[in-house]
Formats: structure tokens, sequence, C-alpha cells
């Protein structure tokens, strides 16, 4: 039995995950899912944006797969709480053009690998009379770990390239623990190439030569930046997922927010939370499953019959998910 923890959160949260769910109970595994409360319904209904029952069933679950939150002022962020408490210190977004999808580029193909746990999402600040402090903390042990988790990634993808990503000319002693970690772990993979870049150089790179990388690894703040930069050279959040990944513990959840504007209308699109669930499945070793679900993402993409609206077209939430489904039982 696959104990899966579902966290739908808000707005278009509770659909997305509603079609994961969907996509799950199609396949022959044997799984059991828990929904756990987070997020801004729950600030309203318990005073709490993430009640210490939900970090728990996360805790104890196989994998956890997110929804979206809406952020609530003042109030802990329910995602970077889970990704703290299960120290879940690699997030992992696959950036890929897709056949039949309208985008900037049609060769992207590369992999962000983005520290999960420190810089300035430790949400550590202060205020003194007029003057508001930030605490950005950078460490040895998490710049090795997660440089070492890019490196793995490039071998396991046969990917030829990892670039360190920073901005060590300005931040010169956090990121030049990060930069210096980096090449430090590269000479435990010798066999491949490595090169680094200044953040807002990579910006600019991103969206003139993006098919020259394999995979990216940066700090937290800088890797959030690039990553959704990055998904509007392939078709928008909609169709980015994700993996925050420890050395036990998994949540998977799409790159998109909770989009309160489309919240109950029917027409989310559902692939990024599809996608991050053939991560998890991977991540469960179930990646023949996995495998199945992306071929059939990408098969339903090039056919172009059916796309929500942010794709151009004007199917529903549920019609996309059908569709997934009807082409994993076809294969």
């Amino acid at each position: 039995m696959i104990k899966i923890t579902t966290i739908p959160g808000d707005g278009i949260g509770k659909e997305v995950i509603s079609s994961g769910i969907a996509i799950l109970e199609n396949l022959d595994l044997n799984m059991d899912f828990k929904e756990a409360a987070a997020g801004e319904e729950c600030f309203k209904k318990t005073g709490t944006t993430i009640p210490e029952e939900t970090i728990k069933m996360a805790k104890n679950a196989d994998a956890t797969l997110f929804g979206a939150n809406t952020s609530v002022p003042g109030e802990k962020s329910p995602i970077l709480t889970l990704r703290q408490s299960l120290d879940l210190y690699a997030n992992i977004r696959p950036v890929k053009s897709y056949a039949g999808v309208n985008s900037l580029f049609d060769n992207v193909n590369f992999i962000i690998v983005r520290e999960n746990t420190e810089g300035l999402y430790c949400q550590v600040e202060s205020l003194l009379d007029d003057k508001t402090i930030a605490q950005r903390r950078i460490t040895r042990k998490a710049s090795e770990r997660i440089s070492n988790s890019a490196f793995k990634i490039a071998k396991h993808y046969k990917k030829e390239t990892v670039t360190c990503v920073h901005k060590s000319n300005v931040l010169k002693k956090t990121d030049g623990i990060f930069k210096d970690s980096f090449y430090k772990i590269a000479k435990n993979y010798p066999n491949i190439k490595t090169n680094d870049f200044y953040v807002d150089a990579m910006a600019m790179y991103l969206v003139t030569n993006p098919e020259k990388f394999d995979v990216i690894v940066s700090t937290n703040l800088f890797g959030d930046i690039l990553s959704d930069e990055a998904a509007g050279l392939v078709g928008g959040l909609g169709l980015l997922p994700s993996g925050n990944l420890g050395d036990k513990k998994g949540l998977f959840e799409g790159v998109h927010g909770s989009a309160p504007d489309i919240a109950g209308k029917n027409i989310a699109n559902p692939i990024a939370t599809i996608l991050s669930i053939a991560m998890m499945l991977d991540f469960l070793k179930e990646d023949y499953y996995g495998n199945k679900i992306k071929t059939s993402v990408e098969n339903i993409l090039k056919q172009g019959k059916i796309k929500t609206p942010d794709l151009g077209g004007k199917n529903t939430t549920k019609e996309m998910t059908e569709a997934i489904i009807n082409e994993i039982n076809s294969l």
C-alpha cells in the first residue's frame, strides 16, 4: 500500500488535485489517499495556515501531492513550512518544450535544481524604526548537497553540463560559498562539464539561448525567479511540474499558484500537476507508470485536439484529464 497525503489547498488547487487523483486511480497501483488541510481557507477555519496534523500526515506518507495555496499576510507559508519540516532541500523543476504547444522555443529541455531551505526564504526579517532587514543564510552543507543533487540528476538523465547560477561578484560571502561548494562537488563528477553565470546574465541567456542548458543549479530566490521565467519559454506555468525532494521524503506540486481568478470554473490546466505525479511515481520507484503519464501528456499536446484556455483552447480541466486518462489506457 502506497500512502499519499493530498493537500488541495486553495483556488485551482482543489481542481488539479482532483484531476491528479483521477489519473492515479486509473493506474494499477495500490494507493491510499489521505487529504490534509493548508492555506487561506484552512486559516479562516482553524486560525492557522498549516496545522501540525498536516505536517504529521506529510511526514508519515510515502509522498505528498500539493495543489496550491493563497498567501495569508503575516502567516506561515504552508509550502515553505513543509519544505523545511521535511527537509526537502532540492526543488527539481524540469522545463521542456512540447510539440503542439505555442512557445518561444521548440528545442528546450533543461532541469532547474533549486536549493529549497535557505537564502531569503528563511523568512527571518526584522523591523527597527524605518529600517527593515531580511536575513539571507547560505551554508556550505546546504550548498554542497544541492550541488550534489544537481550532478546526480545530470548523471541520471545523461545530461552533459551543470551550470551554477549565483551573484558572487556582489554577494561575495554568501554566493561565494555557494559557488565554491559547486566546484568542490564537481570534482566528484569529472565526466560532467561545468560552468557558472551571474544570475542577471543567466536571465538573459534563458531568453536568447535556452537550448544550450542541461541542468541549472541555484540558490532559493534565484532558482524561483528563473523557474517562472523558464515557464514563459515553453507555454506557461500550466505545463511545469516540480518535485521537492529530501533524502527520504518527497512533495510534488505544479509550479503555478492558486489562480483565484479562474478557481471553480473548470478551466485550469491540470498538466503541471499530472506531470508532477509522473515525477512522484519516479520517486516511488514506479517509473513505468511515470513514463506512461509523460508519454500520454506529450501525445495529447502534440495532437492539439484538447486545449485548456491557457493553451489557446476552450476545453475544460475535466476534458483534459479524461483525454490523458484515455491516452494512458491506449498505450
